[in-house]
Order: C-alpha cells, then sequence, then structure tokens
C-alpha cells in the first residue's frame, strides 16, 4: 500500500499511469465493434460553423474522447484535482483540450473561459454532474453556459457490452476489449438568453431527463445492466437549489 502511495503521487509514477491508461483506453476502443446513432444533429451543427456544448456523464469519460469527431478540437471542463491532471494528460493525444476548473476548484475561471471558447466558435464538453455528484445529476453551470453563450448543448453518451464499474461516486465504467459499443447522440436543447429561473429548471431537468434516457437507452442496446443515477430526482433538485452560487459559471 505505502509504495502504491508513493508511485501515484511521485511524478513520473503518475506519468507512466497516465501512459498505461491512454494506451489501455486506445487498445479497448480499437478492439470494439461500434455503433454510432443519432449524431446527424452534432454533424449538421458542425456543418453549419455552429458551436455547441457537449453534455456526458462523468462515469462514461472513459471512451468518451474517442467517439468525438477526429480533426474537430475539442475543449473538456476538468477538475484542477490531481485526479483531473491525469485526465487531462490522458486524453491530449486525442486532441482534447483541457480547461481546468469545476465546482470546487477555479468554477468561475474555468466558465469565463469555456464561454470564451464558445463565442469563438468552438466546442465545450462538460460532464455536468462533476466532479463529485451526485451521480448523473445536472449541477446548473451548464445551463448558465448555454444561456450566456446562446449555444445549444447537445448530449452524447456510450455504453460496451464488456465492462466493469468502479465502486466510486460515479459507478465510472471501466470499458473492456473484443466486446461490442455504441456511441448515442441525442438532440440539441436551447436555453433562452432570457430564461428566468424556472425556465433554467426546466432546461436543467430536461437535460437530466435525456442523458439519463440516453444512457440507459445505450446500456440497454449492448445487453448490459443500466446504472442508476443517485437517489431521487426531486431530493437531488432540492440538494441543488442552495449549491447553484458554487456551480461553475461564467
Amino acid at each position: 500500500m505505502a509504495l502504491g502511495k508513493r508511485v501515484t503521487r511521485s511524478r513520473l509514477g503518475r506519468a507512466v499511469l497516465v501512459w498505461l491508461y491512454a494506451r489501455f483506453a486506445s487498445f479497448v476502443f480499437a478492439t470494439t465493434r461500434w455503433r454510432i446513432h443519432g449524431r446527424e444533429d452534432a454533424e449538421a451543427l458542425m456543418g453549419a460553423g455552429q458551436p455547441f456544448i457537449c453534455a456526458f456523464w462523468h462515469g462514461r469519460l472513459m471512451l468518451g474522447p474517442h467517439g468525438w469527431p477526429r480533426g474537430t478540437p475539442i475543449h473538456v471542463m476538468i477538475s484542477r484535482h490531481r485526479d483531473g491532471e491525469n485526465i487531462a494528460r490522458a486524453t491530449r493525444h486525442l486532441g482534447v483540450v483541457p480547461v481546468r476548473g469545476s465546482r470546487t476548484r477555479g468554477g468561475v475561471a474555468a466558465g469565463r473561459a469555456a464561454l470564451r471558447v464558445l463565442k469563438g466558435g468552438g466546442y465545450v464538453a462538460i460532464s455536468p454532474d462533476g466532479p463529485r455528484g451526485p451521480r448523473m445529476r445536472v449541477q446548473p453551470g451548464i445551463i448558465t453556459l448555454a444561456r450566456l453563450s446562446g449555444v445549444p448543448i447537445v448530449p452524447y453518451t456510450y455504453a460496451v457490452s464488456r465492462r466493469a464499474a468502479a465502486n466510486s461516486w460515479d459507478r465510472f465504467l471501466i470499458a473492456l476489449p473484443f466486446g461490442r459499443g455504441v456511441y448515442l447522440w441525442g438532440p440539441p436543447l436551447h436555453v433562452a438568453a432570457d430564461a428566468d429561473e424556472i425556465a433554467r429548471e426546466r432546461a436543467r431537468l430536461t437535460l437530466e431527463e435525456r442523458l439519463n434516457a440516453l444512457t440507459a437507452e445505450a446500456d440497454r442496446m449492448v445487453g448490459a445492466e443500466p446504472i442508476e443515477p443517485a437517489g431521487d430526482a426531486a431530493q437531488a433538485g432540492q440538494s441543488r437549489t442552495g449549491a447553484a452560487t458554487g456551480s461553475a459559471r461564467p
């Protein structure tokens, strides 16, 4: 245990682990038989030069970047925690540009940076339940970013038939090689610039419902047991009311 801690805390040890993780993820992606559904709306937005926010659950991060169209840079909001730094390093070779920050660390600065990317015509990906949950429950920051930027939110997820789920708050999906996989994209969700509190909450719930339904459908398509959201939707919403001011926002 002490040796393991020394490895993960040393710069060289983390670099080796990140390299191994990135190689393993790429190997799993390459050895999985993939299908893609519902990307037409996202491709139409890209073809029109319309930026958007890509929303995916934190637990589906491992192969999420691999399903993004190659050659199109994507900025991903990643926590400033050490784990976030490891994720940022592991995904840079896929064209991912990290935007560092979260609800708890540098959220305001990261939100402003994401807003600049969107205003400049770029694409931003956010896990709206990260970095600490509740699992598969949308936090308000992504709705605020969509309202201020004037761009739509596009739900996005994936599932694989060969997998394990980590015993973590997000039940992180560990994809395994030689299975079947599917990437699913949902229709864009628009948030009006003048949306009041009620409209913003409605948009938050709509995104949460769509992304959860999309994820459950992806699991069903590969014959996997769905991973359920944390707690009750009403309870999660109540706990979120007081946390809105702490969310990552421009």
